[in-house]
C-alpha cells in the first residue's frame, strides 16, 4: 500500500530537481570563489583595468628591492628617510638631508616611528662632518656600495632620498627637487596604513 501512496516516478522527479538545484550552487560557489582570483591574475598579468590613478608623490620601488640592493648595509627596524649620494653631498644632497629631518620633526606623535640617514661611499668634507656632527646628532651614517647603487638607479645617480619600510624593502623614491609637504603626506600615508615600524 505504501508502494501505490509513492510510486517511483514521483521520487525520481522529485530527485531530478534538487541535484541540479545542488549543482547549480556548488557551481555558484566555485565561481564566487574562484572568480575574483583568477579575474585579479588576468588583470596583473595582461595590464589590462588596472586604475591609473595614484595617491603617492615620488617613484614606487615595488619589486621587492630591498636596502641591500641599494648597496646600504644598515638594519634599521623603522621607517627610514635615507638620502642617497654617488659623491660628496653638493648643495642638493645637503637639501635632501635638511629635508629629512624635517620631515621626521613633522610626523609629530609618529615621529619615533622613522629615522633619518645618509649613505655615500666616502667621507664628507671636513666642514660638513662638522656641521652634521653639530645639526643633525640623529643622523644615521652608512657607507654606499656604488656599484649596486649606479645599478638600480639605471645610470642617473644623482642624490635621492628613499623612503624604506622597517623590513628594509624600497617603497618610494625622491629626487632632489622634492616637495616637502608631498613628501610628508606620502609619508603619513604609509604610517597611516602599516602597522609596523
Amino acid at each position: 500500500m505504501g508502494a501505490a501512496m509513492n510510486p517511483p516516478e514521483l521520487s525520481e522527479a522529485k530527485v531530478r530537481p534538487s541535484r541540479r538545484s545542488g549543482r547549480l550552487q556548488l557551481l555558484l560557489i566555485f565561481i564566487v570563489t574562484v572568480g575574483p582570483m583568477v579575474l585579479a591574475t588576468f588583470m596583473y598579468k595582461l595590464d589590462f583595468w588596472v586604475p591609473q590613478g595614484r595617491s603617492y608623490h615620488g617613484e614606487l620601488i615595488a619589486n621587492g628591492q630591498g636596502r641591500a640592493d641599494l648597496g646600504v648595509p644598515a638594519d634599521e627596524k623603522r621607517w627610514q628617510l635615507l638620502v642617497t649620494s654617488p659623491g660628496a653631498c653638493a648643495a642638493d644632497c645637503q637639501q635632501l638631508v635638511y629635508l629629512a629631518r624635517q620631515i621626521q620633526i613633522g610626523l609629530g606623535r609618529d615621529a619615533s616611528r622613522a629615522s633619518h640617514a645618509l649613505a655615500a661611499p666616502q667621507p664628507q668634507s671636513a666642514d660638513y662632518e662638522a656641521l652634521l656632527a653639530r645639526d643633525y646628532p640623529r643622523l644615521q651614517r652608512y657607507p654606499l656600495a656604488l656599484d649596486k647603487y649606479t645599478a638600480l638607479v639605471d645610470g642617473k645617480p644623482g642624490p635621492y632620498l628613499w623612503i624604506i619600510d622597517p623590513h628594509g624593502n624600497l617603497v618610494l623614491r625622491y629626487g632632489a627637487q622634492v616637495n616637502g609637504k608631498d613628501l610628508l603626506d606620502d609619508l603619513r600615508q604609509l604610517l597611516k596604513l602599516s602597522n609596523i615600524g
